[in-house]
């Protein structure tokens, strides 16, 4: 059967491992290839509609650091082994892989929102069997990829579930504490409106929200400040503060908050 994408590349089974699968496909917004990791668990009985939780990555890093730095899908195996969360597709897609972050927005005639909201989704239900067009989405991130969990999930929120951010960045000046990319780079084509400014856009019809931040990062301020922006708005969410900086040590362990908002929100 034909799909949607001109060419795609899917791992075979006998070298995979740790029940990680890898797709490539090519798109025309990234006007080119785009990577996804996936964990696909395996279920005692063949199931077709698997909800798939979106992870987005931040600067420097690409489809697998979520997996091989991060241990996302041990972290999600481990939990539906113990009934903590039921069984889900982890996706973890890269950001286009521009500059030292692409920061999920459209630029340079390429257009990483939509190939994150649109392709990765389609590109699994079309080639993972135990997705289907039932399969509900939620989206999470860190970092760089917080604010694209937070900038997405508000910008399309009748496509997901639910959504979940660690150490987020808030507005897009904090990527140049990151990046050596200039920032006008990032709104060449529009102008990016913080996070608190697109919730307020469609509050009734945002999802779930919950977001943390740990009380040694540097990002600390902004989210402080986004929760006050969000109280002050009467906008329903949780956030929380963990001890911890900017680093995978955090994420390895609050990415399980995450697993639970989003069983949760999709049960």
């Amino acid at each position: 059967m034909q799909g949607s994408f001109r060419t795609i590349e899917l791992s075979d089974a006998p070298y995979e491992f740790d029940g990680l699968r890898f797709l490539t496909v090519k798109t025309p917004n990234l006007k080119g290839r785009g990577d996804i990791c996936l964990y696909v668990p395996k279920t005692e009985e063949p199931i077709t509609d698997l909800p798939i939780y979106i992870l987005l990555h931040g600067v420097y890093g690409s489809a697998w650091v979520w997996a091989l730095k991060g241990g996302a899908h041990k972290s999600a195996a481990e939990m539906m082994q113990q009934k903590k969360m039921k069984p889900a597709i982890i996706a973890m897609p890269s950001d286009g892989l521009w500059g030292d972050g692409s920061a999920y927005i459209a630029h340079h005639k390429k257009d990483f929102a939509r190939w994150i909201v649109e392709d990765v989704p389609l590109a699994i239900k079309e080639n993972i069997p135990e997705a289907s067009a039932k399969s509900k989405l939620c989206i999470g991130g860190l970092s760089m990829g917080g604010y694209g969990a937070l900038w997405l999930g508000s910008t399309y929120p009748e496509k997901f579930s639910a959504i979940s951010a660690h150490s987020a960045i808030t507005c897009l000046e904090e990527m140049k504490l990151f990046v050596e990319e200039p920032l006008s780079d990032y709104t060449q084509e529009a102008q990016t409106p913080n996070v608190i400014d697109l919730i307020k856009t469609h509050p009734t019809k945002m999802p779930p929200l919950r977001f943390d931040c740990g009380v040694d990062d540097e990002l600390l301020a902004g989210n402080r400040l986004l929760h006050q922006q969000l109280q002050e708005f009467d906008f329903t969410h949780t956030y929380e503060e963990f001890p911890g900086g900017h680093q995978w040590e955090y994420w390895q362990t609050h990415v399980r908050k995450t697993y639970q908002f989003f069983d949760a929100a999709t049960s």
